[in-house]
């Protein structure tokens, strides 16, 4: 979550963030879920924040989608991800109106993390290169957000990680997406990133079944489609071994 604090002239300008983040070993209570807001559907499969977030640049019937066609839906994003109530994300709003040239600047670098990301999680496991070049945009980010880590309570007695920027807070929205990535290099669980088996679908996931062969992001959608065609090319075989 993230939360704001306005001095007494109530100044949009001076609105401080915290940014609240999770650091458990699987970021999703459910392992498929998606989230609606004003016509943007959002889809988290991936089993971590990045890969939730590289997911943000998916394939909808068929075409290449950008879910975040602007500041307001990567700050949507953010609200579906947990990451910001829709309370403070108003404040974010007002303040990105004062501060256009801001905002933009903060929804570009987020599509370039998001393509250094993806790079990250198809070829990582493969590439040191890949890594190191990830690693660089990780620092780069977390070099720039200074501030105060805490550690705080959540509600049902367990403990979570938060952020208070020090100087630009538009900087401090992507540090829970980077400090997701940084924890799958750490604990190395690259090996079990997989992007999804259909080759039509962009969408990157955490295999954390027990044998590691998770083919699909969802065997409801692509994976009953690679059923499917299999189930026509045996038919069409059959029907000229026939004739």
């Amino acid at each position: 979550m993230i939360s704001k604090t306005v001095t007494a002239s109530e100044s949009v300008l001076a609105t401080r963030l915290v940014v609240r983040y999770d650091h458990r070993p699987i970021q999703r209570m459910s392992r498929t879920h998606s989230a609606s807001t004003d016509g943007l559907v959002f889809i988290f499969l991936g089993d971590r924040l990045w890969l939730d977030f590289v997911n943000t640049d998916d394939v909808r019937q068929g075409m290449r989608v950008d879910l975040l066609r602007d500041f307001d839906a990567f700050l949507r994003w953010l609200e579906a991800s947990s990451l910001l109530d829709a309370e403070r994300s108003g404040g974010i709003r007002r303040r990105a109106q004062l501060q256009l040239a801001g905002a933009s600047a903060v929804l570009a670098e987020g599509r370039r993390i998001r393509a250094t990301l993806r790079a990250l999680a198809e070829r990582g496991a493969q590439s040191l290169e890949v890594q190191r070049s990830a690693v660089l945009e990780i620092n780069r980010v977390l070099g720039r957000s200074v501030g105060t880590r805490r550690l705080e309570e959540r509600p049902d007695g367990t403990f979570m990680r938060s952020f208070i920027p020090g100087g630009d807070a538009f900087a401090a929205l992507m540090i829970p997406v980077v400090e997701s990535a940084a924890d799958s290099l750490v604990t190395g669980e690259l090996t079990r990133v997989r992007r999804c088996g259909d080759p039509h679908c962009p969408r990157v996931f955490l295999d954390s079944t027990r044998n590691g062969r998770r083919r699909w992001c969802q065997m409801g959608t692509c994976g009953n489609r690679a059923k499917a065609s299999r189930h026509r090319a045996r038919v069409r075989r059959e029907m000229a071994n026939r004739a």
